[in-house]
């Protein structure tokens, strides 16, 4: 569908990528993976047009349609939410106006046949691509699709105004979904989902028929939805057939080999170089020395991944405290009529390691932040355990940073015992590089600050550890070196999370937060998926059984109305049907005596005698007129008999 033939790309003076070739084939589903800032983002863009390459060409199939959702900075304003999300069904409008544009051209009564026979045609047309795109069942895909990414309802009629930048983003997704296209350009969809709308949201694209390109740094993400894997990797594309498991498995191998074939190559370097060093300036070996020097200048050098093995992270040691961290004693939270949480209980014990999932807009972070002591709540007792020592890490920490001080002064000024090399260290496994450290806040971008927030919190001592989305903004290298952190954390933790793949090996319990009720699974997230889909089922086959004893009952009882309805109608016509039944009768008896006295009077010979010519033709107009009364009757009564059937219809 589409071919990026020789495109190369440079930012800064540094190619991010150099004479590079790839095809998307219909229904491919790529992972595009690489190193933060190899180009991955700006690879989206050349495709779907936003950028162009420095050289290179684009080719595109003729008509293809191409969705792009970038990680940021999309807003809606000036709709309902479900009158966005059908703006997205422009074919379907554009048939529709056609339709309606043809229709008014054919009331014309001045078209020739041959004009009127094209419109005609063209109608046809146009309803057939209608079907072909199933247009009757469009509104009610396009709500599915909103209800499957999170929406109610009862958002429907809202103003698109309304809603914060995650379902802003979440109404662009519901939009290219909705919109059917050839190819979908996905950059980090999942950092604004919560576990539901995440697990829908794999189920869709794993039946998606077109073709999907994704940037993700959630592992689980897109080892479910992907078959195949675009690396970009020391400005070269790579293509490997295979998941994400499968692709980190061959990088393994391939970096390996790679280590290997750099350390032969330094050492052939090195011999050469110690071999025109030793004979330089003897003479009987010139000629040598000169090919030797020759050999250097045609050597291709091995370049080697950025490696970030040797980047380990540690959190301070915790300070001792009691078994229990905190208690909730019937806790009770609203935000004007809206009613987060009632009579709530809830207790953290040393050592937990919990994971919030559940919806978005279900509480998950009101609760975090009831138990952080970061908000208020109206009723019942929040009681702090002995020497509990709370680190809170929220989605909007960033703000809290000093914007006139630079990363390193920020991270270094909660920092005990740390030099200044392992805190660039700890900066570099958050991106943060090189003269980078020395970067003010205030010029940091949102996703920046975060994870300047989150380093800060690695050098903080405490016992209890509150993280609310703390991977959104790490790339996957980043969040292994943040997970392993955390297990071995020896204190408490909560985590809000829908990264499946992070939170595996870290939890050891899930607390499912929805609607205003808290349901506690005491086991990992493997665990707390069986039994919530075993739940799910349950409750499916229950609605199942509900749905069809209801069924049985309206069957009976349709049944039960239709035999009273067949009894009252048969009641009502039974007299007009036996009277019509006797006319029928009679009316064929009297056509058959017409007949026969037609043929008599149509004989000469009974006009021989004139008193039988005479009988006759009075015996004649009498069964004539005894016919016609009969029909009139029998008109009269199927009419009748009609209006009453009606009636019971």
């Amino acid at each position: 569908m589409i071919d990026l033939t020789k495109i190369s790309l440079q930012f800064n003076g540094k190619y991010l990528f150099r004479d590079v070739s790839f095809r998307i084939n219909s229904g491919d589903k790529i992972s595009l993976v690489g190193a933060n800032g190899t180009g991955k983002s700006s690879l989206l863009k050349i495709i779907n047009g936003e950028l162009q390459p420095e050289n290179g060409k684009i080719q595109k199939q003729k008509g293809i349609t191409i969705g792009y959702l970038p990680q940021d900075n999309v807003t809606h304003y000036g709709k309902t939410l479900l009158d966005e999300a059908k703006s997205a069904l422009t074919d379907i409008i554009n048939l529709r106006n056609k339709e309606t544009e043809i229709t008014d051209l054919l009331s014309d009564p001045k078209l020739s046949e041959e004009e009127h026979n094209d419109l005609i045609h063209q109608l046809g047309e146009v309803h057939h691509r209608l079907e072909e795109l199933d247009s009757y069942s469009a509104e009610a895909r396009a709500e599915k699709i909103l209800k499957g990414l999170g929406f109610e309802e009862n958002d429907f009629e809202k103003l698109t105004d309304e809603f914060s930048g995650g379902w802003q983003m979440r109404i662009a997704m519901a939009k290219i979904l909705i919109s059917q296209n050839d190819i979908l350009l996905l950059d980090e969809p999942t950092n604004h989902l919560d576990f539901d709308s995440l697990e829908w949201l794999i189920a869709f694209l794993k039946n998606y028929n077109g073709a999907l390109l994704i940037v993700s740094h959630d592992k689980h993400f897109i080892n479910e939805v992907t078959t195949k894997t675009l690396e970009i990797f020391l400005s070269k594309f790579n293509t490997f057939n295979g998941d994400y498991d499968a692709y980190l498995k061959y990088k393994t191998e391939r970096d390996s080999l790679l280590e290997n074939q750099y350390q032969l190559q330094q050492k052939k370097i090195k011999e050469t170089e110690r071999f025109i060093e030793r004979f330089r300036y003897k003479a009987t070996k010139a000629k040598q020395v000169q090919s030797r020097l020759k050999q250097l200048e045609k050597i291709q050098l091995i370049e080697l991944p950025e490696s970030k093995d040797e980047i380990y992270i540690r959190f301070p040691p915790p300070p001792p405290s009691g078994k229990i961290n905190i208690e909730l004693k019937s806790v009770a939270k609203s935000y004007g009529k809206n009613e987060v949480f009632s009579d709530i209980d809830f207790t953290v014990a040393r050592g937990e390691k919990i994971a919030f999932v559940g919806p978005n807009g279900a509480g998950k972070t009101t609760l975090a932040k009831i138990i952080a002591g970061e908000i208020s709540f109206d009723s019942g007792q929040r009681i702090l355990g002995h020497n509990t020592i709370i680190s809170y890490y929220a989605q909007d920490v960033a703000d809290n940073l000093d914007p006139v001080s630079d990363i390193i002064s920020t991270v270094e000024g909660v920092a005990e015992g740390k030099t200044l090399g392992q805190l660039r260290s700890l900066l570099g496994s958050f991106l943060f590089s090189g003269d980078d450290v020395f970067k003010k806040v205030g010029v940091l971008s949102g996703g920046e600050k975060s994870r300047v927030a989150l380093a800060k919190i690695l050098l903080t001592k405490a016992n209890f550890i509150i993280l609310d989305e703390p991977t959104n903004h790490l790339d996957i290298s980043s969040k292994e070196i943040l997970q392993q952190a955390l297990i071995d954390f020896t204190g408490s933790l909560i985590l809000v999370s829908h990264d499946i793949d992070f939170l595996k090996p870290i939890v050891n319990k899930v607390v499912d937060i929805r609607k205003g009720s808290v349901k506690i699974y005491s086991g990992g997230i493997d665990y707390y998926i069986t039994k919530r889909q075993e739940e799910i089922n349950y409750s499916q086959e229950a609605n199942q059984k509900t749905d069809s004893a209801n069924e049985n009952i309206s069957r009976k009882e349709k049944k039960r109305v239709e035999a009273e309805l067949r009894q009252k109608k048969f009641r009502a016509t039974k007299g007009i049907n036996d009277r019509l039944g006797e006319l029928e009768k009679q009316i064929s008896g009297l056509v058959e005596a017409e007949s026969e006295l037609e043929n008599k009077l149509a004989d000469v010979k009974i006009y021989s005698n004139p008193v039988t010519a005479k009988e006759t033709t009075l015996e004649y107009n009498k069964v004539k007129e005894d016919l016609n009364f009969k029909l009139a009757e029998w008109s009269r009564l199927s009419d009748e008999l009609q209006k009453i059937e009606s009636q019971f219809s």
